[in-house]
């Protein structure tokens, strides 16, 4: 059977043990900031704006001689270039306490992903200085809705804090965030959308940044079924016992080294009039801490494993804004959740597992343990009527040699789907590079004694 998570009608032991848990973690998983920063839409000119600072964009190779600006342009102290602020004290003209002139680079090269880097760069400065109430004036030219959108996003994605588990009173967040725009139609839908992606993020950064102490694969699961609850989506949790009965031996394998079981999160989105019959499946690396089993990871810098379920939180996090968005098509996310851990029962280099797909894998590496729960979970979801997926994971060090810290690595089996894959990242401002998928490269991941093996060697690791 299927764990589900329902609303509780009374205090029963379940939900007591629930809170003291909370209770001791400092609340709800993903929860993160308790404050929620203030959105609002003005479409009064921006001087009559009444905000401690007011943020306006300055582009390069533009002369600005608002509030007395034009010195600091001569004297090359105000350029315009990407996320350099200069901030204006009492400025004349203006209601707000303070201007910031935002450096928002070549205007032919502004678009609104850059605005939501802006906008969150910009809260950030200003809220380190105590401000509170933060406005943004956006001229007629970046003022349709998907600025708009964009603006509220990275304004809340700036305004996140990781310190959850910070004591003390002197924590800095911003009060409230405006807007200030020319009036037009749409514009308060836009900005509805922007905070749920934002707050959406801010909700899968939150669970990324939670120790592994605290998030356990059944902690996720909790989370899950909290934010499932709450946005009224349904939520299932395969425990061990229907894994085994499933055969997704090659999740198992990689969770047996440790004392806490595996979860595989299953969160589903049905829209009340569906638009067609795609059936759309987010699937998430929920590695919670990755030790890298009997083949264990260098001491420094082992902390960051932790970060390892990130692909995981995401698909969370999707899912969550996908819940207010309401698409036309049906979406469901399958997060397998297992700790990495090199116990007395973990898995061995030269073990075989059997994948549920039937194939037989050689473990070589067990730090390669991200494929193998993926596999699982894939070959799950496609028996759960997904026709088309999306995978995340936090998989390979060697994406990160080919491609720096800058791009994600992305592979497709599909040229059609590859591309909406890629135009989607590229409005939202994510950078990801196609890598190819040729059939040759079948031929590393060959084994004497299995189907195949976990590793293909160092070559295209």
């Amino acid at each position: 059977m299927y764990h589900s998570f329902i609303a509780l009608p009374g205090m029963n032991k379940d939900t007591i043990r629930k809170m003291e848990a909370q209770a001791i973690a400092g609340g709800p998983l993903g929860s993160g900031q308790s404050r929620v920063m203030q959105t609002t839409i003005e479409s009064k000119p921006f001087e009559q704006i009444e905000a401690d600072a007011l943020i306006v964009l300055a582009f390069e190779g533009k002369r600005e001689d608002r509030f007395g600006a034009g010195e600091l342009c001569d004297a090359g102290e105000l350029t315009g270039k990407v996320q350099e602020f200069t901030l204006l004290h009492h400025p004349a003209g203006v209601a707000a306490a303070r201007v910031l002139m935002a450096g928002a680079g070549k205007p032919e090269k502004f678009d609104s992903a850059e605005l939501r880097r802006v906008a969150g760069a910009a809260v950030r400065y200003l809220k380190a200085k105590s401000l509170k109430r933060i406005a943004l004036a956006l001229d007629p030219g970046q003022s349709g809705a998907e600025y708009v959108s964009a603006a509220f996003e990275g304004a809340i994605l700036g305004d996140y804090e990781p310190d959850r588990y910070k004591t003390g009173d002197d924590k800095k967040a911003a009060d409230s965030f405006a807007v200030v725009t020319p009036p037009a139609s749409g514009l308060e839908v836009a900005a509805r959308r922007g905070q749920i992606l934002g707050e959406a993020q801010n909700f899968t950064r939150s669970l990324v940044n939670e120790p592994a102490n605290r998030l356990t694969p059944a902690r996720m699961a909790e989370a899950a079924g909290q934010m499932a609850s709450e946005f009224h989506l349904e939520c299932e949790v395969l425990e061990t016992a229907q894994m085994e009965a499933l055969g997704m031996g090659a999740l198992l394998g990689v969770a047996q080294g440790s004392a806490e079981p595996p979860a595989l999160i299953v969160v589903r989105y049905r829209p009340e009039t569906p638009g067609g019959a795609a059936h759309l499946g987010l699937v998430g690396k929920g590695v919670t801490f990755d030790t890298g089993g009997i083949s264990i990871k260098p001491a420094d810098g082992m902390e960051k494993m932790k970060y390892d379920m990130a692909g995981g939180a995401a698909m969370l996090g999707a899912m969550r804004a996908i819940a207010q968005l309401r698409p036309p098509i049906a979406v469901t996310a399958f997060i397998p959740c297992v700790e990495n851990m090199p116990g007395s029962r973990a898995q061995r280099p030269g073990d075989i597992v059997t994948a549920m797909s039937g194939k037989s894998i050689e473990v070589i590496n067990t730090d390669a343990e991200g494929r193998l729960i993926l596999a699982d979970a894939l070959t799950y979801a496609r028996r759960q009527g997904c026709t088309h997926l999306v995978d995340a994971a936090t998989l390979t060090g060697a994406v990160v040699v080919a491609l720096g810290h800058l791009n994600v690595g992305l592979f497709a089996n599909n040229d059609g789907m590859r591309d909406r894959v890629l135009a989607a990242a590229k409005s939202e401002g994510e950078r990801m590079w196609a890598l190819p998928m040729e059939d040759d490269y079948k031929e590393y991941l060959k084994s004497a004694f299995a189907d195949l093996a976990n590793v293909g060697g160092r070559w295209g690791g």
